[in-house]
């Protein structure tokens, strides 16, 4: 039974976020503090976003032989994604239908998926294959056990997962985000690396971060703020699963502009990057000649786990000095996330702050104000 005094907590806040995504964006504010600091809000979210909406787990080209796969955890749920034998791609709970241990940790290739802990071990299509001493319990059908399938399908080379098995399709909820940023032809760049880091902030407040360009000229100072003209970019109304703004602008690295094999893009698309919101969680940065990604699950109200990667577009793929242009991009990537997580940081320290108050929001960050209009409109359905 819920405890009446928390849930009243809650239903206030929920008021108040609904109230401030009520106003015209002129006169938006940030979202109220309890949205970042409140454990039942987050629970809230579990249960009504995270165990139903579609999450990215990372790039279906890092999957590129049979047995190659990635762990995720989407709803407490953990899940593996692999290639079987005929290359497909699947997704399963990654959980031993034994006793229940998880079966796999990060990223690999393997023939069978074999449980630590008693070496249950199952195929790639996650139906069991051996199973030690068991033969001896009569009970015992190894054919009934099968690693319960998760939904999983691939975007412009993106690979998501749900758990819910009425969601829309995949393609169906970003076909409008499809059609602006086809011409980019995401699907055939390649990952050229990835990693994950665990931050002291909330998960909001990073994709927040994100979503706007606002901050660029202060936070990132010592990087790429020099290189960004408020006036140069440009914050359309978001869509009910996305949200995203543009940047037109001669780039300070030449993989930031179209390569001139690039025969996509024409005018001034060969030097516009786009910044897309997903939601929830998974933010891209997708410029003519490279992308860069976070995709972000909360580790309780104070901590985001973050999958970063990011790579090419095929041409640089190809071009002589491809290996060059990717180590300058990721020096300089690190240093901006390195700029971001403290900038994060910070503001979670804030949010918890007693006389914490949202301000006014500037006209570049609509995307948080779609943002707070998503959550709202999913955690009021309750």
């Amino acid at each position: 039974m819920e405890n009446p005094t928390r849930q009243a907590a809650i239903s206030a806040l929920l008021d108040e976020l609904a109230t401030n995504c009520e106003r015209p964006f002129g006169d938006a504010r940030a979202m109220p503090p309890g949205v970042y600091t409140s454990a039942e809000f987050l629970s809230l979210e579990e249960r009504e976003i995270f165990s139903k909406e579609w999450q990215c787990v990372g790039r279906a080209s890092a999957l590129g032989k049979p047995g190659d796969y990635l762990t995720a955890s989407i709803a407490n749920q953990p899940i593996v994604v692999l290639r079987d034998e005929q290359m497909g791609l699947r997704a399963m709970s990654n959980v031993c239908l034994h006793r229940m241990s998880v079966l796999l940790e990060g990223r690999g290739n393997i023939r069978r998926i074999i449980c630590p802990y008693h070496a249950w071990n199952y195929g790639l299509d996650g139906g069991l294959k051996g199973a030690p001493l068991m033969e001896q319990q009569s009970g015992f059908c190894k054919e009934s056990y099968k690693l319960p399938a998760v939904r999983c399908e691939e975007w412009q080379g993106w690979i998501y997962v749900t758990l819910d098995q009425n969601a829309q399709p995949v393609h169906t909820q970003l076909a409008q985000l499809s059609e602006l940023i086809d011409a980019y032809g995401m699907t055939d760049y390649i990952e050229t690396f990835h990693e994950e880091h665990v931050w002291d902030t909330n998960w909001k407040i990073l994709a927040e971060n994100f979503m706007e360009s606002y901050h660029l000229p202060m936070l990132h100072r010592a990087t790429v703020g020099p290189h960004s003209r408020l006036e140069e970019m440009e914050c359309p109304p978001g869509y009910p699963a996305f949200n995203y703004h543009w940047i037109t602008k001669e780039a300070s690295l030449p993989i930031g502009n179209a390569h001139p094999d690039n025969n996509r893009l024409t005018g001034h698309w060969r030097k516009t990057t786009a910044l897309l919101a997903v939601y929830p969680t998974h933010l891209i940065t997708l410029t003519p000649g490279y992308f860069w990604y976070l995709v972000l699950q909360p580790r309780g109200v104070g901590k985001v786990h973050i999958r970063f990667g990011g790579g090419l577009a095929p041409e640089f793929i190809t071009d002589p000095e491809a290996n060059a242009h990717m180590a300058t991009l990721k020096s300089l990537l690190d240093e901006v996330n390195a700029e971001d997580k403290r900038g994060v940081e910070a503001v979670f320290r804030g949010v918890n702050a007693p006389l914490a108050k949202p301000g006014h929001l500037s006209h570049l960050e609509r995307p948080n104000y779609d943002f707070a209009r998503y959550l709202a409109s999913k955690l009021a359905a309750r």
